[in-house]
């Protein structure tokens, strides 16, 4: 008997900790398959950088084995942003930078002045390798004669299209990703793109959705793949997270997209008020739109805080936290975030506290730093959590405290597996979803003492 197999697309997430390839299936758009890996960052060398040589082995892996379990028609690829690949079109001619590196600091002064204002590009000023045009100034200055031999350069996801096809695009999600290389309201290079010449070394734009290409035929005979499978363009990871909700949800409305960081886009919200000295920014979707944004390290201050404990609190713990106010206050990430010129600490000994306490102090922090910045952007309407914070029912249920609006997790799927899944079908595709949950229960405690005194600590 023959068995039918299902049709596929294939997702490779990268984000900044873990690497993750989903099969997934194209009619139900369940995920039938999954495999991770760690995202190591390789110290020796020029500077830190991503060691895209052992990922690349390990999506080969991955893509020969998802051969095997279904007919895949497409790949999509996703990525953090701030990493940007500078090549000669045959190879790198730079390693790609991590963008926690503090070496683009150094040339900090001398590139403030020429990366523009806010009003053009909407995109922060940001510490290390976090702005694309600083690392970029910073490999021109520090390796003059390896970057004299760029020909093309490539954002994240679309380094790895290169890789499995050939081609070389770019697309809008990755070049408004707090780059200072792109103007979301003319939707055109930036004036500092444009006078170091960088902007001509950038691939022609298309959407996410478009096809770049099809796999390569030596990929093709090494995995199994069909020789006709295509690679779309690709796209920024938060915004996969919120490409199935700008498709199918009425605005307002807001998009949390949690992981190492939390990145909010109020959709609907007010670029107006963006204040840049706190982290707040405008992204730009897919559909090549400006999106009032902010976003803080809630995964990294949230392990540091916790000390990566698994623990679960009662509710004796919730209690003496709330009622003795204990609380973590910002910043434990510093120069990101709204708070990031804060230097982070205790209101009481970390080390009287229980496990089961530290979690509760750390999820009602990350609920405060949350409700700051729905509010540095304008948000109104439902707020979605996508990502690992979404199975977090503390931090759900205290945000739906403090803002008083409902508040929905989508622990279903990871947000940037569906949404990246989408564009192998357009944006026409994306149908009408999965329906919503019910929203979070706020919390069995009256948190308004404990945010009026949270906030009061803050500046």
């Amino acid at each position: 008997m023959t068995t039918v197999r299902p049709k596929g697309t294939i997702v490779l997430d990268i984000g900044k900790t873990n690497a993750k390839l989903a099969l997934v299936d194209e009619a139900s758009r369940e995920i039938l398959a999954i495999r991770t890996t760690v995202n190591e960052v390789l110290t020796e060398g020029p500077y830190p950088h991503f060691d895209v040589e052992r990922i690349w082995k390990w999506i080969l892996e991955g893509l020969t084995e998802f051969a095997g379990k279904a007919e895949i028609g497409c790949i999509s690829t996703t990525t953090h942003g701030a990493a940007v690949a500078v090549t000669d079109g045959q190879q790198l001619v730079l390693p790609i930078l991590d963008y926690e590196f503090k070496g683009p600091d150094s040339v900090a002064e001398s590139y403030r002045a020429l990366r523009g204002e806010f009003w053009e590009t909407l995109s922060p000023h940001l510490p290390g390798g976090l702005n694309v045009g600083r690392q970029l100034f910073w490999q021109e200055k520090t390796y003059p004669s390896a970057f004299a031999r760029a020909t093309t350069i490539l954002f994240y996801p679309q380094y790895w299209v290169w890789r499995l096809t050939g081609v070389a695009v770019s697309e809008p999600t990755t070049l408004g990703c707090h780059t200072d290389l792109w103007n979301p309201e003319t939707g055109t290079f930036s004036r500092l793109a444009d006078e170091h010449g960088w902007s001509k070394l950038f691939s022609p734009l298309v959407q996410p959705w478009d096809t770049a290409g099809t796999i390569l035929p030596e990929i093709a005979a090494k995995t199994g793949l069909p020789a006709d499978c295509r690679v779309v363009a690709g796209i920024h990871d938060s915004n996969a997270s919120l490409l199935p909700h700008i498709l199918r949800r009425r605005a307002p409305f807001s998009v949390i997209s949690t992981g190492t960081w939390m990145i909010f886009f109020a959709v609907g919200g007010s670029i107006a008020d963006l204040d840049p000295a706190r982290d707040c920014l405008a992204n730009v979707d897919a559909l090549g739109r400006a999106v009032p944004s902010a976003r803080f390290m809630a995964g990294r201050e949230y392990s540091i805080l916790t000390d990566d404990s698994k623990a679960v609190p009662t509710e004796a713990e919730i209690a003496r936290v709330v009622g003795e106010k204990i609380m973590a206050l910002p910043s434990f990430a510093p120069r990101t975030g709204p708070y990031g010129l804060q230097e982070g600490h205790w209101s009481h000994d970390p080390k009287s506290l229980s496990p089961g306490e530290k979690i509760v102090a750390a999820s009602l922090y990350c609920a405060l730093v949350a409700d700051t910045c729905l509010k540095l952007t304008g948000a109104a309407g439902p707020i979605v959590i996508e990502g690992p914070i979404s199975r977090n029912p503390l931090f759900l249920s205290a945000l739906t405290s403090i803002v008083g609006r409902p508040v929905i997790a989508r622990t279903d799927a990871t947000g940037t597996t569906e949404g990246a899944a989408l564009l192998a079908q357009g944006p026409e595709g994306a149908g009408p979803g999965l329906p919503d949950p019910e929203p979070a229960p706020p919390l069995g405690h009256d948190l308004t003492a404990y945010a009026e005194v949270w906030r009061n600590s803050t500046y």
